[in-house]
């Protein structure tokens, strides 16, 4: 039985971060940058490639009626339309649990800005960043995230029963809660490996359950 976590292929904020969206000052509320980054942000040629390179690989890993489940972002969404196409009615199906951390405020904020406009939470977003708590009704990677991602290893656990394979669409920080959570590792191990190397556009994380416990069984990472 098989949990396979897959970061959504390249979107157009990972392309164009810090010419498109991150603009100093920036120029809409954060309500705003947030909406655009759930339901605007899509994939980049790139990021269409990636997805079809899913769908060439992933129907062998998935074997017969995975459960699939996306985040409720567009570029998590489209990803798994394009990889996964034929499934049945249904499926994928939609969670935040999967989603992207809220960042509240501070979406598409630069780090001057929101230094600036919130220097009380400075020094947590520098040194400590998986207990910063994004103002505005964000959330933080140590309690937000991490809850959410328990929640879904759960469901996950529980949908091992009826199939044999489950799949997570979702995004880079969401994955960094599922593998401290999986691999019994702290969120700050996990970040230090993050920051030498983050987990690629359209990487899979396989992990198999093995009584009552996910054990990591390897990577697979797109060529392109």
């Amino acid at each position: 039985m098989a949990l396979l976590v897959v970061r959504h292929a390249e979107s157009v904020e990972n392309a164009d971060k810090y010419r498109g969206f991150y603009q100093d000052p920036r120029p809409y509320s954060g309500a705003a940058a947030h909406a655009s980054s759930r339901t605007i942000v899509g994939l980049t040629p790139r990021g269409f490639r990636q997805a079809q390179w899913l769908a060439g690989v992933m129907p062998e890993l998935v074997g017969p009626a995975p459960h699939v489940y996306t985040s409720t972002y567009r570029r998590a969404i489209d990803t798994a339309a394009i990889a996964l196409p034929a499934l049945p009615d249904g499926w994928p199906r939609q969670t935040a649990l999967l989603d992207e951390q809220h960042y509240g405020d501070a979406t598409y904020m630069t780090k001057r800005e929101l230094y600036e406009s919130y220097p009380a939470l400075a020094e947590d977003r520098r040194l400590r960043k998986h207990v910063w708590t994004a103002p505005g009704g964000g959330e933080s990677l140590a309690e937000g995230v991490l809850n959410r991602a328990a929640e879904f290893a759960a469901l996950a656990q529980a949908e091992l029963q009826e199939s044999r394979t489950v799949v997570a669409f979702t995004h880079q920080t969401a994955a960094v809660a599922i593998r401290s959570l999986l691999e019994l590792r702290s969120l700050p191990e996990i970040l230090a490996e993050e920051r030498k190397g983050k987990m690629p556009n359209a990487a899979i994380l396989h992990y198999e359950l093995h009584d009552g416990r996910f054990t990591r069984t390897g990577t697979t990472t797109p060529p392109i």
